[in-house]
């Protein structure tokens, strides 16, 4: 009996044995088939397909407006202010009078000066003929010498008298004329600082009113010298090419429209501002609406040059390693990921400018580069077009398209 049962039970513990390792067998079988495929599987990215040509690279840069020439207006003569001329905020012409000061003392002065020359005339018109009478009578010994001599001296003191005369009526007529304060130049004029009764004083400190030219109107940028020097340097390696003599510039405002007139390049500051590195840029612009106003801050777009054979990618695609360096995944021939180190030359809008490190027809990772590693392979999933417009570079030859 107890033989049996031993074996009853040997019996239930080999069944046992049995059924866990078939479920184990199972189980490995199960892991293995669900394994498979995950280690065959190929991750897909999307790419960007680089290509070389032709951009029109442009620079974006900070800017205030600022009037083309600006005049204080000051009185040239002391006296009381009788008269305000102008509409404050209107536009006037250069010449047109503006204040009228009380000419009262300098009327007078000016009848003065006149009745002056015209005794120093009259004087003049008796010595000339009293010096032709002694000539004659001094040679016959009728007067003496020295009553010649002093004709003629007075002759030549009644000529002098004449100029000091006519010298003196042109200064009373032109403080005369200063009664009249006119407008220097032609421009928007600014609010007036005195009224009517006021007193004022030749040359003073403050000015009564100021006039502003405002067609054409500058625009004054600030670049970083560092890029200056880049930019110099590269259109002196033909890296960039000039087109035409002045850069053409064109506005943006600051609500983010576009100025509808196109500006040039007039001159760059000839020093480096020490606090900020920076140097100054002056644009001119066509204002003949008078939209552009002194002090508006802008944002200037200068066509730095053309890039012949410029890559410009995603900046998606490029990230930076710990050193620092620009980075990016290029999907090789092999299929296989491979890692570049790149040179950025700037940013074009939503794009870097690369200038070493990708190759016309290169496969750029720009999307799941979270999902591959140099060296693992990859499908790329729908290559994308080199749409070169966007962001601050143009086809060279699109130029007159926009």
């Amino acid at each position: 009996m107890e033989a049996f049962f031993c074996k009853k039970t040997l019996l239930r513990t080999a069944g046992a044995a049995a059924i866990l390792s078939a479920i184990a067998v199972l189980a490995g079988c199960s892991k293995s088939t669900t394994e498979a495929p995950h280690k065959q599987q190929v991750a897909e990215v999307g790419v960007f397909k680089v290509a070389q040509e032709a951009l029109q690279i442009t620079t974006e840069l900070p800017g205030r407006t600022a009037a083309y020439q600006v005049a204080e207006v000051r009185p040239q003569v002391n006296g009381l202010i009788q008269k305000r001329l102008f509409v404050e905020g209107a536009d006037v012409k250069a010449g047109v009078a503006l204040y009228q000061i009380d000419p009262a003392i300098y009327q007078a002065a000016y009848n003065s000066a006149k009745a002056a020359l015209a005794k120093a005339k009259a004087n003049l018109m008796t010595a000339a003929p009293k010096v032709a009478r002694y000539k004659d009578l001094v040679a016959i010994e009728g007067v003496s010498k020295q009553e010649y001599d002093d004709a003629v001296a007075a002759h030549e003191q009644a000529k002098a008298d004449v100029e000091s005369a006519t010298a003196a009526l042109e200064q009373a007529k032109i403080n005369l004329d200063y009664t009249h304060v006119d407008a220097p130049i032609s421009g928007r004029i600014s609010r007036s600082a005195v009224t009517p009764g006021a007193l004022v004083t030749a040359n003073q400190t403050t000015a009564l009113t100021t006039v502003q030219q405002l067609d054409p109107i500058y625009v004054d940028v600030t670049q970083s010298s560092e890029d200056m020097l880049r930019l110099k340097r590269e259109i002196e390696s033909g890296g960039l090419k000039k087109d035409g003599g002045q850069a053409k510039v064109t506005l943006l405002l600051s609500d983010g429209t576009k100025y509808a007139e196109a500006g040039k390049l007039q001159f760059s500051d000839v020093t480096v501002d020490p606090g900020t590195g920076n140097v100054t840029l002056r644009a001119l612009f066509p204002n003949p609406k008078h939209d552009l106003l002194p002090g508006m801050f802008v944002r200037a777009v200068i066509d730095s040059g053309v890039n012949e054979h410029a890559i410009a990618v995603p900046q998606q695609g490029v990230t930076r390693n710990p050193k620092g360096e620009a980075t990016a995944l290029v999907l090789n021939k092999e299929g296989k990921v491979e890692q570049r180190i790149l040179v950025t030359g700037g940013t074009l809008g939503a794009k870097w400018l690369v200038k070493s490190g990708l190759n016309d027809g290169d496969l750029l990772i720009v999307e799941g580069v979270q999902k591959v590693k140099p060296g693992a392979p990859a499908n790329a999933a729908k290559p994308a077009s080199n749409v070169a417009t966007a962001g601050g570079a143009t086809p060279a030859n699109a130029k007159s398209a926009q």
